[in-house]
């Protein structure tokens, strides 16, 4: 039985893969592969699993010649937006891109695909000037609103209203510059471009680790902008000042919380029992409580210590380790 579609198949029908062990029928694995390439996403992970699928096994499932044509782009595009000296020709309607070592002096490139023959700056990537020096990138022609077009100049307030609003919720990867799109659901600021698999902060569009909204950076896991200076100066500040005190508290909190709350969920869990616990007569199951409260009050000791003597240095050395730093920049 196919555990995806739950119908029975027969064995040659459940296809063999080479990243992991799981087993799906052909006809489910099909469909699925083709909303991973038909949505970009190229890194496709096994239905069961983190494992991600060979590329071998995707041209072996994928029947369709244009998406298999579609999925060898992707990952040759994956692999050379993460090469520094890759340039992507301007032109409209032109994917090539031109593998450019040691072009800083020499900065004019040339887009070799037939028909094409663009020529363009190697270090703003737009189209050759030769006259004069590199232009910030102008906002791309996806980016404007249509109806901000449109407008009458009485209603341009409102054009320019609407072009800001579709700004904001699409912005470009900060290591492809392909166009990312974030629906206003309430979701994270924490995006993953599909194209080249860059971790970022939408808000900052900086690429990031998994402390980035932990860092002073202005930047929160679900807010709308950054915090502006004053804020974030102000909020360092009263970081540096109070850290003593809030830790003390918190550490006054915790060693009581966790030397008498460990007995006392062993205690419970031990009088609540399992399968055999019914079977033990009262003597017994006060014995096998009280066994497991005495056993907890050692080890509970030892956890509180090695809680709080890793916890709060940890703490203070962020706190007068990065914030102190941040705020001396």
């Amino acid at each position: 039985e196919c555990p995806l579609c739950l119908l029975p198949q027969p064995p040659e029908a459940f296809p063999t893969l080479a990243s992991c062990t799981h087993r799906s029928c052909r006809a489910c694995l099909e469909q699925y592969l083709r909303i991973a390439v038909s949505e970009s996403r190229v890194q496709v992970a096994c239905p069961h699993c983190p494992a991600v699928l060979q590329p071998a096994d995707v041209h072996h499932l994928l029947a369709e010649p244009a998406l298999r044509d579609k999925y060898e782009e992707f990952l040759l595009r994956r692999l050379l937006v993460a090469d520094p000296g890759t340039r992507w020709c301007p032109a409209p309607d032109c994917s090539y891109a031109v593998i450019a070592y040691g072009c800083a002096e020499c900065p004019r490139l040339t887009c070799r695909r037939e028909g094409c023959g663009t020529k363009f700056c190697y270090h703003c990537r737009q189209p050759w000037h030769p006259n004069g020096p590199c232009a910030p990138a102008p906002l791309a022609p996806s980016l404007a609103n249509p109806a901000a077009q449109l407008v009458h100049p009485e209603d341009s307030a409102h054009g320019e209203t609407l072009a800001q609003a579709e700004a904001e919720d699409v912005k470009v990867c900060p290591r492809c510059s392909a166009f990312i799109m974030k629906i206003n659901d309430g979701s994270c600021n924490r995006m993953n471009c599909t194209v080249c698999g860059c971790l970022f902060c939408w808000l900052c569009l900086q690429e990031i680790s998994d402390v980035h909204f932990l860092s002073p950076s202005g930047c929160t896991f679900w807010g709308k902008r950054p915090w502006s200076q004053t804020r974030k100066i102000l909020w360092q500040l009263g970081m540096v000042l109070g850290a003593p005190m809030v830790i003390s508290l918190v550490a006054g909190i915790a060693v009581p919380v966790i030397t008498f709350g460990i007995p006392i969920y062993m205690g419970r869990k031990v009088l609540a029992g399992g399968p055999g616990r019914s079977s033990l007569s009262g003597c017994q199951q006060c014995l096998c409580v009280t066994n497991s409260v005495l056993l907890s009050l050692f080890v509970s000791p030892i956890v509180t210590a090695v809680t709080v003597g890793v916890g709060m240095p940890l703490m203070l050395t962020y706190v007068y380790g990065v914030v102190v730093l941040s705020l001396c920049r």
